[in-house]
């Protein structure tokens, strides 16, 4: 396992207390992996996200202890298929159905005119113990920065997987490891005083932030979902900018260390670019190789964006009763 393997995160319920005691006490393959039956936890709750959050960590990093094996475990995958099931459907209710991506992708430029968003709170009225809150809520995604969407790259053909893969090279600093997105975050976590360990802040976090990150890694490892995968890299890549200018506005408001403002601002000039290239080099090309896929695209939009706005609803809701956004965990090592 890579030497940067996280440890185990504490469970939040049954069904994530049968997969990390089981990681942890079992080897794969044991036949022994129990499961409380029924199944009753909310597709969109701790419990489930958390032991998603865990199973595709095997994927990534794994975990220290855990035996590599058990990222293929036939019983594992079974749990996981049922949790996705339920959590796509639940998705799938809660978005429009509709089909027309490039409507979809026209209403993400519109901004809210009562500038009520997460990136406007932060602008305007965000302390600095707003912010690294925010910072530990984004830092389960930004140190693996791209590393979900690469799974899409194999199932691409011609002009949109080069697009794609164009724009992945950019989110990996170029070919220069100092310059990768995922390091710029860790260099802003260490000026932001905060752990720049990966999966640091896994146990504080809420299940919003874990659907957001989890979300990603369904679309990115099932090759059903390619078009989804697309459709979400789209959405936030058109949005990521306007919301990273108001995020560094709030940033020099405080005088933010310059690594945190080098983080936002990197966004800004680089998604500005990387939405041109998504919109009408991947998702264009991938809808003129496959016009059945629109739908699949949309739903990565409305989804992606559904969550998002759960997540900076839970933010805003805990910071406008003056409480913290995450569990009581210390912020730095």
């Amino acid at each position: 396992m890579p030497s940067f393997a996280p440890a185990l995160p504490r469970p939040r319920g049954p069904v994530s207390y049968a997969v990390i005691t089981a990681l942890s006490e079992r080897e794969p393959h044991a036949g022994q992996f129990t499961l409380p039956t029924p199944l009753r936890a909310d597709p969109l709750g701790a419990d489930a996200q958390l032991a998603l959050c865990v199973c595709y960590e095997l994927h990534y990093a794994g975990f220290t202890g855990v035996d590599d094996g058990w990222e293929w475990d036939p019983e594992l995958l079974e749990l996981r298929h049922e949790l996705e099931e339920r959590f796509l459907s639940t998705l799938h209710e809660q978005t429009s159905g509709a089909n027309d991506a490039n409507a979809s992708l026209d209403q993400l430029l519109v901004e809210p005119m009562d500038g009520a968003g997460l990136s406007d709170y932060l602008a305007d009225r965000g302390t600095w113990v707003h912010m690294r809150e925010f910072f530990a809520h984004r830092s389960l995604y930004h140190l693996k920065e791209a590393d979900p969407h690469a799974w899409v790259i194999p199932r691409l053909t011609g002009a949109a997987k080069a697009a794609l893969v164009a724009v992945e090279f950019d989110e990996y600093g170029g070919g220069r490891a100092d310059r990768m997105h995922s390091t710029l975050f860790a260099d802003l976590l260490r000026a932001a005083r905060m752990s720049s360990r990966y999966l640091a802040y896994v146990d504080c976090v809420p299940p919003e932030s874990l659907a957001t990150v989890n979300f990603m890694s369904l679309c990115g490892l099932r090759r059903q979902l390619r078009a989804a995968l697309v459709g979400l890299l789209a959405a936030a890549e058109i949005t990521t900018a306007p919301s990273a200018r108001k995020i560094l506005a709030g940033l020099e408001r405080l005088e933010a260390p310059h690594e945190c403002r080098h983080f936002f601002a990197e966004h800004i000039e680089a998604d500005a670019v990387h939405e041109q290239v998504l919109r009408h080099d991947v998702v264009a090309e991938l809808l003129r190789e496959d016009p059945k896929c629109e739908a699949d695209i949309v739903f990565g939009i409305e989804a992606s964006e559904l969550l998002e706005q759960r997540l900076a609803h839970f933010i805003l809701d805990k910071w406008g009763r003056e409480r913290s956004s995450l569990s009581p965990i210390p912020l730095s090592d």
